[in-house]
């Protein structure tokens, strides 16, 4: 755990992540709240506007997922489209890197003359932890240089320590929704196909397991899911789409 967090500002900016942890209904709205959050918290530190751009990397491919405005988006996509560059490459090294002049410093000469293009002069890449399979990393964009001092590098290392573990949090919130939302279709399907069993013994006057076995031939002849073959045979008796319902 970073000093940061023990610090005032650390235990405002975790409550604030919660808080958006809360508030948001899905990982990619939590997302664009945590760009907005991380350029509010360095720019009011720095005392100059600084943006911020969130890159994700999967498979080793990677990608904007979110902005703390249109300009952090578009800066932040000039690097993935270059396949190199601070936030990449702290992406690679798992750790900060910092291009504190884009006329001085020689290494993306490319990607340094189109940031300078858009009026972008440093930028600040800080990896997050999330999981074995992903990563992600805050970019930050300031349009001008000496902006990215020890202090602010050092207090944006403390909120990436902060905002991973939120995002960790939000992806495992997320993921459990998924499965629940699986979950529950799954048993509205089960549903359907027993009350479709029914339908069929009562109709050809057989066993449930003569009545499943008529259901999943009409699956096979038809190259049709059973779940819908069932719905069909629902939908043939009574007239209407049946919709079968849990509460969670």
């Amino acid at each position: 755990m970073s000093k940061y967090s023990g610090t005032d500002a650390g235990k405002d900016a975790a409550l604030q992540l919660q808080e958006l942890i809360a508030g948001t209904e899905n990982v990619e709205d939590f997302l664009d709240r945590l760009a907005e959050f991380a350029a509010s918290v360095l720019t009011h530190s720095a005392g100059v506007e600084i943006e911020c751009g969130v890159t994700l990397q999967r498979r080793k491919k990677t990608m904007t997922v979110a902005g703390s405005s249109q300009t952090a988006v578009v800066l932040d996509r000039i690097e993935q489209s270059l396949g190199d560059g601070p936030c990449i490459e702290a992406l690679r090294t798992k750790g900060i890197v910092l291009l504190a002049d884009v006329d001085t410093d020689p290494r993306w000469p490319e990607y340094q003359e189109q940031l300078a293009a858009h009026g972008c002069r440093s930028t600040l890449g800080v990896p997050l932890e999330i999981g074995d399979d992903s990563a992600a990393a805050l970019n930050f964009f300031a349009s001008t240089t000496g902006i990215f001092t020890a202090d602010i590098v050092a207090e944006a290392a403390g909120f990436a320590d902060l905002a991973g573990r939120a995002l960790r949090l939000a992806v495992r919130i997320g993921t459990a929704q998924t499965r629940a939302e699986d979950l529950q279709a799954a048993m509205e399907h089960r549903t359907s196909i027993d009350l479709a069993c029914g339908v069929v013994m009562a109709q050809n006057r057989c066993s449930q397991e003569e009545a499943v076995a008529i259901l999943t031939q009409v699956s096979s002849n038809r190259n049709q899911k059973l779940r819908d073959v069932a719905a069909d045979v629902l939908k043939n008796v009574t007239g209407e789409e049946i919709h079968t319902h849990f509460d969670g």
